[in-house]
């Protein structure tokens, strides 16, 4: 059996997402060889893989070491915008599996997707650019959570089938197969109805603090309530 056949097969046991029946297996620019379950890469083999084993985790098996280079860039953006760790990291592995140089066959880029229209309007200058698209994927993650008043699964389905189709469908999860398979992907890997409370504390509550720094509006966002200025309750 051919050595990357092996590595296949040996990674599937240890993959974090939740695995499917195909896996699909390439090697980025690094050489490095990258495991989906989604095509990422037009070239990419598929190998087929009965009653492969299911985990729940939103970090690779530490031998790999694929989200170490990122959790410092997910975190501060994670925090800059008031969006749990858990779930940017979570859409990074269920979007590109930590591949910065992913890329869908519908043109989503980088680590967090993004279309190309999207990476314009928020700026992303590189989109391969792990730094730029993780500041705009947290971005527009914040516009879409704001939209639907701290809601992650709808602010998850806008992320993947765009707010029009959710407005258009009542303000629910589009009845799309794609749509709601993503959204329980990651609602699986970042524990959506867990995170909702905090232990000893209910429901988990995040300001929208708006400062004036060197004369310009800097908007942050905390679950501490503001001892002091003004503020607005975006998730309760």
């Amino acid at each position: 059996m051919p050595i990357l056949v092996l590595l296949v097969f040996s990674a599937v046991f240890a993959w974090p997402r939740e695995a499917s029946a195909q896996i699909y297996a390439w090697r980025d620019a690094s050489g490095t060889l990258v495991l989906s379950d989604r095509r990422l890469e037009s070239d990419a083999t598929t190998y087929d893989v009965p009653d492969a084993p299911k985990f729940r985790t939103t970090r690779p098996v530490a031998t790999s070491g694929s989200y170490e280079p990122f959790e410092p860039l997910v975190q501060q953006y994670a925090t800059r915008t008031g969006i749990r760790p858990d779930l940017v990291r979570a859409v990074i592995q269920v979007e590109s599996g930590f591949n910065p140089r992913a890329t869908s066959p519908k043109g989503a880029m980088g680590l967090m997707q993004l279309m190309p229209a999207t990476a314009r309007e928020l700026g992303v200058v590189n989109p391969y650019d792990p730094e730029d698209n993780i500041r705009g994927g947290t971005s527009y993650l914040r516009q879409l959570l704001d939209r639907y008043e701290g809601n992650e699964e709808l602010a998850l389905a806008a992320y993947n089938a765009g707010f029009t189709s959710v407005d258009r469908h009542g303000g629910r999860i589009p009845p799309y197969q794609e749509t709601q398979e993503y959204v329980r992907k990651v609602g699986a890997v970042a524990d959506i109805e867990r995170s909702t409370t905090l232990p000893g504390r209910g429901k988990l509550v995040i300001y929208k603090v708006v400062e004036i720094i060197d004369g310009k509006p800097v908007v942050q966002y905390t679950s501490e309530r503001p001892t002091s200025g003004t503020y607005e309750i975006v998730q309760r």
